[in-house]
């Protein structure tokens, strides 16, 4: 298998996407079918008419080319998915997805045999009415296997879009949508195909409009009919002696390798697996037992089973879909890889590093956003001033409504310049500037942020004074510097913020404001960044608790003073 492995690179796309490619195509073909069966529940002149533009779309040579080219292509690489997935801990899904698959070629070949191979051996172009003739009339049985081949194709195709799409994160706000389209298309198609068969029933009660629609010339003589079942004979046995092939295949793969050598996994917890030479860390994981995050089945797409390798041992080069993962997140590929396409050859520790328990909202984050990296940030405390004695002059659910009402502000504020509001403590906000901008972006943004922090508090105040009797204060801590941004929590309870010392001096800036009686104090490193005068600004070396060296800081006792950076 490591030959094949070794060829990988013929296709830049990657095995898999070609496979979803193919997949596409044929899925877009089932579906105009479904469509056009649809037209049956208006009329049989209805489903010719757009036969005819099938057959313009899909019997032209370059729809002849693309079409069968993704047969076949999809055919193979089906087989290959089967030789090469091992049958550990598949998911419901996967089991549906893999059944019906294999159930398509044996459902579709006396169609294609008896209507497109019949049309170019033969010149037997047949339409709707002879189709329906033979399922309803001459030949009930493959009526019925018809049906099932539209049914479970159709769920096929599904099930591979859902795999695809769920991890996208739109998909959420369009599942419904899709959903009900996938569940409407079918059952219009079989109610279609119902009411188009009654149709040629009646018509076939006349003997003229029976001799006209199933003449030898059209529907084929004997010899010709005998021959192609036989072709559909020999299809199906080619089918079952690729599958059976497959299976062979595969338990020839696991005699090997379970004589060639094993290799050895540690994880953090100190518990060691040992997995026969061929395995991937995710599958040995399972294997033994061991929970190990993972929800696209391997195809590396939800990089949820990503792991720091902690050996130095010589690892396998990623290719294909990992390589470019690993390429779009900047990681280093000799500590961190995706633990269901690397396969060692060496003994290795790893550290699995997404919760086992992954929620499907983790997934539908963006995967940079969760990879723990160290940035360039500004950091942005704002604290609500004397929140507990309000609290003590309001009633309990008016007083979430007043400091609801303050984070909200503060927040519009924060993301109208580009910021992130990132963590809520009580009447305190945490934003980030710079998680997609540089340093002198982050810092301008954040500068701009923190007079129009204190437009939205002048305007909520406005519209509270009447409840409150007094106006709402604040106090603003604004720092900047590299931090570590990434995932911290426990399972599925995991939320994104950063951790490091300019963190830790903005939140004792806010704290500071306090005993200044001001508004905002901001760090001359936050100005220099951002390429801003603060000359006019009252200076102040700040002393804080947990540092031995004082910060230069400017000190505004109205948020609004501060000087505002162009965009």
């Amino acid at each position: 298998m490591s030959h094949f492995r070794s060829f990988r690179w013929l296709w830049p796309a990657g095995v898999r996407s070609v496979r979803l490619a193919t997949g596409m195509v044929l899925f877009c073909y089932v579906g105009t079918h479904l469509l056009n069966h649809s037209l049956g529940n208006i009329s049989l002149a209805w489903l010719e008419r757009d036969l005819l533009v099938q057959k313009f779309i899909w019997q032209g040579w370059v729809g002849t080319v693309v079409l069968y080219s993704a047969l076949a292509t999809h055919f193979f690489l089906g087989l290959w998915a089967l030789y090469e997935r091992r049958s550990l801990h598949w998911t419901p899904g996967e089991v549906a997805q893999l059944v019906l698959g294999l159930c398509i070629p044996p459902l579709l070949a006396n169609h294609v045999v008896n209507t497109r191979i019949a049309f170019a051996e033969f010149g037997l172009d047949k339409g709707y009415a002879q189709v329906l003739y033979a399922f309803w009339i001459d030949s009930p049985f493959f009526a019925r296997v018809q049906l099932m081949l539209l049914v479970v194709a159709w769920l096929h195709g599904c099930y591979g879009i859902w795999f695809w799409l769920r991890l996208k994160p739109w998909f959420g706000a369009w599942r419904s949508v899709l959903t009900s389209a996938a569940v409407l298309l079918p059952m219009l198609a079989l109610l279609g195909f119902l009411q188009g068969g009654r149709e040629v029933v009646a018509l076939a009660q006349d003997p003229v409009w029976r001799a006209a629609a199933i003449r030898p010339t059209t529907v084929g003589t004997g010899p010709q009919n005998l021959w192609l079942a036989g072709l559909r004979n020999d299809f199906l046995l080619f089918d079952g002696g690729a599958l059976l092939l497959v299976l062979a295949a595969r338990l020839a793969r696991t005699v090997r390798e379970r004589r060639g050598g094993r290799f050895r996994i540690t994880y953090p917890d100190g518990r060691t697996v040992f997995a026969p030479l061929g395995f991937s860390v995710l599958e040995a994981s399972r294997m033994a037992g061991i929970p190990h995050a993972s929800s696209c089945g391997g195809r590396a797409r939800c990089t949820l089973c990503r792991v720091r390798v902690l050996s130095d041992v010589p690892l396998p080069a990623p290719a294909g879909a990992e390589h470019r993962v690993l390429e779009r997140l900047g990681a280093d590929t000799q500590t961190l890889r995706l633990a269901c396409q690397l396969r060692p050859t060496h003994d290795l520790s790893v550290w699995p590093l997404v919760p086992p328990a992954a929620s499907t909202a983790f997934l539908q984050r963006r995967q940079q956003e969760v990879m723990p990296q160290e940035r360039f940030a500004a950091f942005m405390f704002v604290d609500m001033r004397d929140s507990t004695r309000l609290a003590a002059a309001q009633l309990p659910f008016d007083s979430i409504f007043v400091v609801s009402r303050f984070v909200s502000a503060v927040c519009s504020a924060v993301v109208q310049e580009g910021g992130l509001p990132n963590q809520f403590m009580g009447d305190a906000v945490l934003a980030i500037f710079g998680l997609s901008s540089e340093p002198s972006a982050a810092c301008r943004q954040a500068l701009r942020a923190v007079p129009l922090v204190a437009a939205k508090i002048d305007e909520l105040n406005a519209v509270l004074e009447q409840q409150l009797q007094t106006r709402i204060r604040f106090g603003i801590g604004l720092h900047c510097g590299r931090a570590v941004v990434g995932e911290i929590g426990f399972r599925e309870h995991v939320t994104f913020t950063a951790i490091g010392d300019p963190l830790n001096v903005a939140s004792r800036l806010e704290q500071l404001t306090k005993e200044m009686a001001c508004e905002a104090i901001v760090s001359d490193q936050v100005f220099h960044h951002a390429g801003v005068s603060a000359s006019g600004l009252p200076h102040l070396a700040a002393r804080l608790r947990g540092r031995d060296e004082p910060v230069s800081v400017r000190v505004l006792s109205r948020a609004a003073q501060i000087p505002t950076p162009a965009a």
